[in-house]
């Protein structure tokens, strides 16, 4: 992305390097990282970060307009329709390709948002390591907005605790010590102050929820929401038995809500018109299915981890579909071979983090994370026995 530094990068790159790299990144939380960390991070100049971020605000100008609500009334599955939702999500990512336009040209497209947490915390500890192992320079940083690590320590704990104790807020996942992304969840802990809990660990009594902690029942005022509903749906019978009571009033703030996970996302595509966010078109709102498949892609709106995407799309496979109010279809977009590595190029995402303090009028970008792919698309399934793959970070000019 930016040649000279790539350059400088590469060239002063050792397999030794790495390895110490390595080594810090798991000293934390040893054996807690259980995907491929990436042998480099992105350099982001000052004109592709434009871009990015004005992609961004013209998508949040959208989700703060007065109707947003009502035009997302749909988005939300109605088996997993959560009560008590509040007028704003706490958080939102932004998936963001790097791409090549029709003129050769590299531009941000938009590949998928969530109103829902990221990595916020492991990039906390991503980017002290990095700066410790690897020549970063000092006019590039992986916070945005002036943010530094202490005062986004703060906006985080300022969101995540509310006006409660840590012992009184948890960060709710399913099996969370099996998740691949427990890393986050252990920083979490470090950083906040709150434990991770399985939601087979919660009691209920009556509207209110506890946990125990060292053998002490403790009343839950604030989750810290990590739960996909279609990570639970797939889950045992006995474990979406449980799942049943998230979907109660209870006596819980919620940050965020998990409604927003719905109504920010690939639902949301559709409302959305700017040029780094490809055109996308509910599947039952398409009158005539256009001539050139070969440019789409057909992705249902409720899947798990990606599952359902068609990206070599034929006229039988939309013919096929019996639901088309829960599809869209979407412009492809082509990545571009971007970042130079010792053997053939990657591709890459970029994820800008937004958060949204309580009483704002509208969230801000402060931090991101980056993967790197050689395969079809991102994704671990796709780059197997790959090197200069796997997670990253961005680093972006001042």
């Amino acid at each position: 992305m930016v040649p000279e530094l790539r350059k400088q990068f590469n060239e002063n790159f050792t397999k030794e390097k790495y390895a110490a790299y390595l080594d810090d990144l798991n000293s934390k939380h040893p054996g807690a990282i259980e995907f491929r960390v990436a042998e480099t991070p992105i350099f982001i100049d000052k004109a592709f970060k434009g871009k990015a971020i004005s992609a961004c605000e013209s998508i949040v100008d959208v989700i703060t307009q007065y109707n947003f609500m009502s035009l997302t009334a749909h988005a939300i599955p109605a088996d997993v329709w959560v009560p008590g939702e509040n007028s704003f999500s706490h958080f939102i990512a932004f998936d963001f390709g790097i791409c090549e336009n029709a003129s050769g040209e590299l531009e941000p497209q938009l590949i998928e948002m969530q109103g829902f947490p990221s990595l916020f915390a492991y990039q906390i500890w991503h980017d002290e390591v990095t700066r410790r192992h690897f020549s970063i320079p000092e006019n590039y940083s992986a916070y945005l907005n002036g943010f530094e690590k202490g005062q986004y320590i703060d906006i985080l704990k300022e969101i995540i605790l509310g006006e409660h104790k840590p012992e009184n807020v948890i960060l709710l996942e399913i099996f969370p010590h099996q998740q691949k992304t427990k890393i986050d969840f252990y920083c979490t802990q470090d950083y906040v102050g709150i434990k991770p809990v399985c939601l087979t660990e919660l009691i209920q009594e009556g509207k209110k929820l506890f946990y125990m902690n060292d053998g002490v029942k403790i009343p839950i005022k604030r989750i810290y929401n990590r739960i996909i509903f279609d990570d639970l749906q797939q889950q045992p019978e006995e474990v979406k038995e449980k799942g049943k009571l998230l979907l109660e009033e209870l006596d819980v703030e919620w940050a965020p809500h998990p409604n927003w996970f719905y109504r920010i996302s690939k639902y949301t595509l559709p409302l959305i018109n700017h040029p780094y966010v490809p055109q996308t078109k509910f599947l039952n709102e398409i009158g005539t299915i256009p001539a050139d498949l070969e440019n789409y892609v057909l992705k249902p709106l409720f899947s798990f981890a990606g599952q359902g995407v068609v990206i070599d799309v034929t006229k039988a496979d939309i013919e096929k579909v019996t639901d088309p109010q829960n599809w869209i279809l979407q412009r492809k977009v082509k990545y571009a071979d971007i970042i130079q590595t010792p053997d053939i190029p990657a591709k890459a995402e970029i994820r800008i983090f937004y958060f949204w303090k309580e009483g704002d009028p509208r969230p801000i970008a402060v931090n991101n994370l980056a993967r790197l792919s050689k395969g079809k698309m991102i994704g671990v399934r796709y780059n197997k026995d790959k090197e200069w793959v796997g997670g990253s970070l961005a680093y972006f000019e001042k």
